[in-house]
């Protein structure tokens, strides 16, 4: 295979019996052997389980034909998700040699559905910390150019699904770790709204801003991906119970008419992106109008108090959920994941209780604003990707993040590449949506996918 197709042309091609999930997984194998070298989007490659199942899937494709379109589909897992059997590490000294004894229940879920499982994908550790280089394996590269960040922590699913060494991966999102890699690595990825997939089995960040969702490299695939990861969740205290749409047969139909709300403010004025970002930005916006849809200006409080609240509820409750550790293995933590530790630590109970406070009102003020609209729109990241070694310890704390409102909010929030900037690296704009309301924007950002060329475009990987 000279190209590797979406999961929506691969399960064409599987259910017309014109593409065997051997081949396909041959082909994802050999991308791994020639660029996870310089990339090092795996930290676990399960070669030999992969091309075992994807025999598995032909013989019972050949005999019954596929059991929906992740069948036969090569995936990896975001190293913070548990799998039987298979090494989860967390990317930490502390987890070196834990192999789980089940299955995290996205995990569990892609499994049913008849992947291939490829292998653990490179994460920050414990999802938190940014690029280090002081942990058992090296972070991963940005394959746009490896000189570059993949932005994190859902790190090597990004550079993984970009270069094509899977179909699609798991990511996880606290403040933003689904996005910001999907930004920076130019494919789209969703953080789902708070509770609609489930936890159970995933190492936790902070548990009341944590979610987990699909990337992939478009919005169909992520909607496919959705429609198998999507449900509730006893294991999950946080699970809504609620019944789940079909998100594949929303795509299409187009979007005259749909409403989308700019908050212009959020990058033009709190944080001023790059240029390359503001052009996609801009050029965004007259694509949706070209397609029909009504664009509206939406204020909200200034960027900086979404992030302040969500910083802190998110730095508290990550040294609440390692405290043990950080009582009694300290050291063997990373620097980055360390030092954020035990600010967390300092946190008072006090000012918990008021960010949370400041939560609840900055939640009401988003969902008075979006009362009469479809989505709004922000940009994802301020810039096209830093050099990796570029990325400042304190990061989180140096400039305002345009995700963490939606985690703060809890509400479904998509990255989709818009372009691309300087030196080539791509662009991206955040599509929101009302809770639950993950089919609009899937079919919003589905219909400028389409509208636009850059599904058509692969990294080299320089």
């Amino acid at each position: 295979m000279s190209a590797i197709p979406t999961i929506a042309a691969a399960a064409r091609q599987i259910a017309a019996k014109e593409l065997s999930p051997v081949e396909l997984t041959r082909a994802c194998l050999d991308r791994v052997h020639a660029l996870d070298s310089r990339l090092h989007a795996f930290v676990h490659l399960t070669e030999e389980r992969a091309l075992a199942e994807a025999r598995a899937a032909e013989t019972a494709i050949m005999a019954r034909g596929p059991s929906g379109p992740l069948h036969g589909i090569p995936i990896g897992l975001k190293d913070i998700v548990d799998t039987k059997g298979i090494p989860t590490t967390c990317q930490s000294k502390l987890l070196q040699d834990n192999i789980p004894d089940s299955d995290a229940t996205c995990a569990e879920k892609l499994a049913a559905a008849g992947t291939i499982l490829m292998g653990k994908l490179t994460t920050h550790e414990f999802a938190d910390g940014g690029p280090s280089f002081d942990l058992p394996k090296p972070p991963a590269r940005n394959p746009w150019h490896t000189d570059h960040f993949t932005a994190g922590s859902s790190s090597g699913t990004g550079a993984a699904v970009a270069s094509g060494m899977i179909l699609c991966g798991i990511g996880t999102d606290t403040g933003g770790s689904i996005r910001g890699p999907a930004a920076l690595c130019g494919i789209a990825g969703l953080k789902p709204t708070y509770g609609l997939v489930s936890r159970a089995g995933v190492a936790p960040a902070a548990f009341s801003l944590d979610h987990i969702g699909p990337m992939a490299w478009t919005a169909e695939d992520c909607a496919i991906m959705l429609q198998a990861l999507a449900g509730h969740d006893p294991r999950d205290p946080a699970s809504a119970d609620r019944p789940v749409p079909d998100y594949v047969k929303a795509l299409g139909g187009g979007i005259k008419g749909l409403k989308i709300g700019v908050i212009h403010h959020f990058h033009e004025t709190d944080h001023k992106v790059s240029d390359g970002t503001q052009r996609g930005i801009t050029a965004a916006i007259a694509t949706f109008r070209g397609l029909g849809a009504e664009i509206r200006e939406v204020q909200l409080s200034p960027l900086q108090d979404w992030v302040a609240c969500g910083s802190l509820i998110s730095i508290t409750e990550r040294a609440a959920a390692y405290e043990e550790w950080a009582r009694t293995r300290l050291a063997d933590f990373g620097e980055r994941m360390r030092s954020r530790l035990m600010l967390g630590a300092f946190v008072s109970g006090v000012d918990y209780v008021q960010a949370v406070r400041r939560r609840r009102e900055l939640r009401a003020e988003l969902k008075a604003a979006m009362a009469d609209l479809d989505v709004v729109l922000t940009a994802v990241l301020p810039a096209e990707a830093p050099k990796i070694d570029a990325v400042a310890k304190w990061d989180l704390f140096q400039q305002p993040s345009f995700m963490m409102p939606f985690n703060v909010a809890g509400y479904p929030a998509m990255s989709v590449c818009s372009g691309y900037g300087a030196g080539g690296l791509p662009v991206a704009i955040q599509l929101v949506g009302k809770p639950f309301q993950e089919a609009a924007v899937l079919r919003i950002a589905d219909a400028f996918e389409k509208a636009t060329p850059f599904r058509d475009r692969r990294p080299g990987t320089a």
